[in-house]
């Protein structure tokens, strides 16, 4: 495996950071300067740089210059982050320069340069700034040391940059091992650190007499400092990004969270009072607002974590939720609960897909809409099941044909209940389903729940929509589809029931074991139920049994006794309930309309 493979998107990056002025030229990205040798004396030699942005490689046409190499190789000497892994991998590998020990003299102008962004002479001289001379009487220099005194990184800043006039506002010495500004000021209590962008807005936490603070040596992209820091940095208890403020965001904070494995906390951005960074609020509120930011710092909080007292409480009879419209299951479960993915099993034939069609009717006298996701059916015979149960036997026409009974709907039942369904009860087309990625069929139900306004899914069965896509082993794919379509019910606030075939040869006594598939399946589902045509009851009679219902606890000890109707497909807990009406033939007033049944208007049964 490649540690590091090189992007173009990496070049560019490489120039947004170094303040580069570039541009493509075929397949390189050219600067207007080499960031090695600046365009030699007087910077009179411009483009000669540049960076293939096919393969990385970079090189310079100056002949006194000449360098060239790979991007990691640039990386490394311009500190510039390929990534965790590869910083990591490439940091142990680089030969740092090492510089020989003397004493810094602060100069007098240095002093005064810093005087103008608010910073004191004692402040100056403690952090050992001083003026590079041979870049120039305006060029601060910021020296790096180590928490044992040793100089490892030296920094530039023109304090009279001017764009356009000035190549470079910032930069730093080649071969330097990253670490952070400030390391040999800081005490060794290990409490608290601040932690800044700029050295500047460092110094001036010091400057409020604020300990600990240091600043990444370059920029908030850069963290090739961490591994070098790493042993120091983690022992503090506590961490305080004080990051620019920009765009609504705080720089440093979000890589932070990931490296600092202490508490992490953030400068609430009320206190950067509408200012960038900690200079510029020294500057314009002084010292006391720097010491309030720090002391308000706020711990970031830890993702998908909330506090307990937050969490609202509710009387979970009163949640929203969808009648199953038999009486017995929804006393038992109160109700299909918004946020609930129902798993419904049972053997091939015994109609776990009517069931569920039942439970869809239901839904839709209660006004809900509905998705259904049929991998076994075609829309249209789906949707004559559907019409069956929603038409009732008092108004399916029984025909004697070849000996044979042939149930049908005339043509004007069958506009009403379309009526009925028009605008809430949608299908998956699975007419044009092609091998694309197994998520398209959650996708296609999360844009049909937000733009149709759906409240129940139901998809028959868990096998059909795996086959949408196959690409790994199966009780993967299943326990991936079902985590995702929890996760889609919880998210979009609907109920979805989910069909799943039982395990061939289960003899368990424990309905949950029984589902084809991983235990995963049913831990991870709200409510587990089997419907049955036992061998010992009537031929029109069925079986209901709930072996898991996470929300309220509550189970069979015995099956609930359903009734099944042969003519109309209806299922109920009442067989009274085989003649009621829906309302796709009530009246406005509620009332029902008479519908003369004619046997020139029918649709036979296939």
């Amino acid at each position: 495996m490649k540690i590091y493979e090189f992007k173009n998107e990496d070049a560019y990056r490489f120039a947004r950071e170094q303040r580069a002025e570039a541009k493509v030229s075929g397949d390189e990205l050219q600067f207007t300067y080499c960031p090695y040798c600046n365009g030699g004396k007087g910077g009179k030699d411009k483009k000669t740089f540049s960076i293939n942005l096919e393969t990385g490689q970079y090189k310079c046409l100056r002949a006194s210059c000449g360098v060239q190499g790979n991007f990691i190789t640039l990386s490394k000497d311009f500190d510039f982050s390929l990534g965790n892994e590869a910083d990591r991998y490439f940091s142990s590998k680089t030969q740092f320069r090492t510089f020989k020990k003397k004493e810094i003299q602060t100069k007098d102008h240095a002093v005064e340069l810093m005087a103008a962004r608010g910073i004191s002479e004692g402040v100056v001289r403690k952090y050992k700034l001083t003026i590079a001379d041979n870049y120039g009487k305006d060029i601060i220099a910021f020296p790096f040391f180590d928490e044992k005194g040793n100089l490892k990184f030296i920094k530039y800043r023109n304090m009279n940059f001017q764009k356009g006039i000035h190549k470079n506002k910032e930069w730093c010495e080649e071969r330097c091992m990253p670490i952070l500004f400030g390391m040999e000021q800081c005490n060794d209590k290990f409490d608290r650190l601040i932690i800044t962008e700029g050295q500047i807005d460092s110094l001036s936490l010091a400057e409020a007499g604020i300990e600990n603070a240091v600043s990444v040596p370059t920029g908030a992209m850069g963290f090739t400092w961490v591994p070098h820091v790493w042993e120091w940095f983690s022992k503090f208890k506590e961490l305080i990004v004080f990051g620019d403020y920009e765009k609504g965001e705080i720089s440093l904070l979000e890589e932070l969270k990931k490296r600092f494995p202490g508490t992490v906390k953030s400068v609430r951005k009320e206190d950067y009072k509408e200012e960038k960074d900690a200079n510029d609020i020294l500057r314009k509120y002084g010292r006391e607002a720097l010491r309030s930011a720090i002391e308000n710092a706020l711990a970031v909080p830890v993702q998908r974590v909330k506090e307990l007292a937050d969490v609202q409480a509710v009387d979970i009879y009163s949640m929203p939720k969808i009648k199953t419209g038999m009486n017995q299951i929804d006393r038992l479960l109160g109700g299909m609960y918004y946020g609930q993915v129902i798993l419904l099993t049972g053997k091939r034939g015994d109609g776990k897909s009517t069931f569920m069609g039942q439970i869809a009717v239901a839904a839709l006298e209660q006004g809900k809409n509905i998705f259904a996701y049929s991998g076994e059916l075609q829309d249209y015979f789906f949707k004559r099941w559907l019409d069956m149960q929603a038409a009732g036997s008092r108004n399916i026409i029984q025909n004697e044909r070849d000996e044979e009974t042939h149930y049908l709907l005339t043509n004007s039942t069958i506009e009403k209940i379309n009526d009925w369904y028009r605008g809430r009860a949608f299908i998956y087309d699975n007419n044009i389903v092609e091998d694309d990625e197994l998520e398209d069929l959650l996708k296609t139900i999360e844009k049909a729940v937000m733009q149709y306004g759906i409240n129940l899914v139901c998809i028959d069965n868990l096998m059909t929509a795996l086959d949408v896509s196959m690409k790994e082993d199966l009780y993967r794919a299943q326990s991936k589809f079902v985590n995702k379509l929890c996760k889609l019910a919880k998210k979009q606030g609907i109920v979805v029931i989910l069909v799943a075939h039982p395990r061939k040869n289960s003899f368990g006594s424990d309905e949950n074991d029984s589902v084809s598939g991983t235990a995963d399946i049913t831990n991870r589902v709200d409510v587990v139920m089997t419907y049955k045509r036992g061998k010992d009851i009537p031929e029109d009679e069925r079986e209901l049994l709930i072996s898991k219902n996470r929300l309220t606890g509550r189970l069979t000890k015995a099956g609930i006794r359903l009734y099944y109707d042969k003519v109309s497909k209806r299922i109920a807990d009442n067989q009274k309930d085989f003649d009621m009406a829906y309302g796709w033939e009530k009246s406005g007033d509620g009332f029902l309309e008479y519908n003369e049944k004619s046997p020139f208007e029918e649709v036979e049964d296939e």
